[in-house]
């Protein structure tokens, strides 16, 4: 058995817990954070970027969404491991409730959870009479992890944005009487009122610690311990990305920020950010191009060559850093939406499907991200009605009319239904349509999904993807992802012009409509 585990449980005998809930995330709540520091992935060895665990004297439990379903499966022991498969719409949080007995005890490493997610498992576990207890430390990272020093930033952009850090405090200052502050611990917030940018760190260009206090008259950036003024009475903050030992340490002075501004403000693009987005598609437009020649052009590679090239390629047209951990899939695994292993020993064959998810962070540290799918010589007649069935669906969703009041939910609702109509026996759409892109590259709002969180209204100048997919782990998968903004006339506009693949498409599955549609991008 795993040691840790074996750790783990001693540490929940010991101080007579019958749970441990073990998060995926960091003290910043970030949705990517280091392997190493991931308590989830040493608990458990599933690596995947979202998923929790519940670990009881007897059980574990391992809860994913439909991307990560098979993915979890492949790098768990199901010996140890129990994979909780959780389906489009269904909570985590009522499955995880599910989970835990009556009159039992649940430690929760405060440090590791939002104020918001806290006081809903809260309410809902009070009814089946669970004793909450809250840890400022992670046991599990306490057996394996070294604290880190360096609180260095390495390296500082300025200007891309096209409004200054003065500027975007005035704003933010215009919410706050005198004896007011705004607590900041979202790192991707803080990177975009400042201004910086930092390399350092793999898959990222947010700074990488530290939390940003605004008053009505200053604010101050703090990599350690925050210290408020006397002066401040109420300290606002957004109880969905702070946690709950921050918000605990100032309960006194804490108020929740129930709007956020900072979320609007940085969802909205001005133009010089959609200007330099434009000149960081064309360069991932290029990197795309060169690695589909690659793959036409040589024989025998394995989707670490393919990975490889990749990077390698994206650097030479001035990234700085990956937006994330490039999917490289072939065939089978291509059915895995979020597979990450880039294998030595998968190798493109004659008839190969291999799908690319790829994006680079450049010059001024805002996410790129992209999907297209290959095959290597000529496809078969079900490659060809899965890919063109998933075209159908980006069709759909990026000439979906914008109205007043519209919102991702309406764009993800009408893709979905295209592709469940017309999809292939076996293989199903099981993750969100899209995403909002900007420093992170999943940033909310805005998005397109099934979630509540998608009833938010688009407006111009937002950023997001649509990646409509079809997988069936028996066979392959298909994703094609482009990455959008809406512009001021209410329509949606690519800022890839990456070619959709003419030998994949069947084109007599295609209404008249979706032909002239289709015109409008490269099909080579």
């Amino acid at each position: 058995m795993n040691d840790v585990v074996v750790k783990t449980r001693k540490f929940l005998k010991d101080n007579n817990f019958d749970y441990l809930l073990v998060n995926s995330t960091n003290e910043y709540l970030a949705e990517y954070s280091d392997l190493k520091e991931n308590s989830r992935y040493i608990l458990t060895g599933f690596s995947g970027s979202c998923g929790d665990a519940l670990l009881s004297e007897k059980d574990l439990y391992l809860f994913v969404d439909g991307r990560y379903h098979q993915q979890a499966d492949n790098e768990t022991d199901s010996n140890l491991v129990s994979v909780e498969k959780l389906q489009i719409g269904e909570s985590f949080l009522n499955s995880l409730v599910m989970k835990i007995a009556e009159n039992s005890t649940l430690a929760i490493v405060s440090k590791k959870v939002s104020v918001s997610f806290f006081e809903d498992l809260k309410k809902m576990l009070s009814k089946k009479n669970v004793k909450i207890f809250l840890l400022d430390k992670d046991p599990i990272c306490d057996f394996t992890i070294a604290p880190i020093s360096d609180k260095s930033h390495e390296k500082v952009y300025h200007d891309i944005a096209g409004a200054s850090t003065d500027e975007k405090i005035s704003n933010l200052k215009a919410y706050l009487e005198n004896h007011e502050a705004l607590l900041v611990s979202n790192l991707e917030e803080i990177s975009y009122i400042l201004n910086k940018r930092d390399f350092s760190v793999p898959y990222s260009s947010k700074i990488r610690y530290g939390k940003l206090l605004i008053s009505s008259s200053s604010y101050e950036f703090f990599a350690d311990e925050v210290v408020v003024p006397d002066t401040i009475k109420h300290i606002y903050m957004d109880k969905g990305s702070t946690n709950l030992y921050t918000y605990n340490k100032f309960i006194d002075k804490a108020r929740e920020l129930k709007i956020n501004p900072i979320k609007k403000m940085k969802s909205i693009k001005t133009s010089f950010e959609l200007a330099h987005y434009k000149s960081c598609f064309k360069k991932t437009d290029d990197t795309l191009y060169e690695i589909r020649e690659f793959i036409e052009n040589n024989d025998n590679l394995s989707e670490a060559d393919i990975a490889n090239k990749l990077e390698e390629l994206f650097k030479k047209n001035g990234a700085y850093s990956l937006s994330f951990k490039s999917i490289v899939a072939i065939d089978k695994n291509s059915a895995l939406a979020h597979y990450s292993k880039n294998s030595p020993n998968e190798i493109l064959k004659e008839g190969s499907l291999v799908l690319i998810d790829c994006g680079a962070y450049y010059d001024g540290g805002y996410a790129t991200d992209a999907t297209r799918v290959f095959v290597k010589g000529n496809p078969t007649a079900l490659q060809k009605e899965v890919y063109t069935v998933v075209l159908k669906g980006f069709l759909k969703a990026i000439n979906y009319k914008i109205k007043d009041n519209v919102t991702g939910f309406s764009i993800d609702l009408a893709a979905r239904k295209v592709l469940n109509a017309d999809k292939r026996a076996g293989f199903e759409f099981s993750h969100s349509l899209g995403h909002g892109i900007g420093i992170s590259v999943h940033e909310c709002p805005p998005s397109l999904s099934p979630s509540k969180l998608a009833k938010i209204q688009l407006v111009p100048n937002m950023c997001f993807t649509i990646e409509p997919g079809l997988y069936n782990p028996d066979y392959f998968g298909v994703r094609l992802e482009n990455s959008c903004y809406l512009d001021k006339s209410m329509t949606i506009k690519s800022f890839s012009d990456m070619c959709f693949e003419e030998k994949l498409i069947n084109f007599d599955m295609l209404t008249s409509t979706e032909k002239r549609q289709l015109k409008a991008f490269k099909v080579l």
